[in-house]
């Protein structure tokens, strides 16, 4: 991994960019200190499955209730 710090990042960001775009990580330092890494994008999205968390949460069957007085009153004070 290569590091940088801020100055030539700013001045050679094109070339890091292809750099990074060709598979390779570069670090970004400031005063000696990495604040940031330039990593290459990962296109590879995982295919989304419905139901995964099914169970999870259950609707209580007073759901749609009205709210206890209390409850209701602090809403509308």
């Amino acid at each position: 991994m290569v590091s940088v710090n801020v100055h030539e990042a700013k001045t050679h960001f094109s070339r890091l960019l292809a750099r990074v775009g060709a598979g390779e990580e570069i670090v970004i330092a400031k005063a000696g200190k990495p604040v940031a890494r330039l990593v290459p994008y990962d296109h590879a999205t995982q295919k989304r499955t419905g139901g995964r968390d099914r169970g999870a949460f259950c609707v209580p069957a007073d759901f749609d209730a009205p709210l206890p007085s209390e409850v209701l009153e602090a809403f509308e004070s």
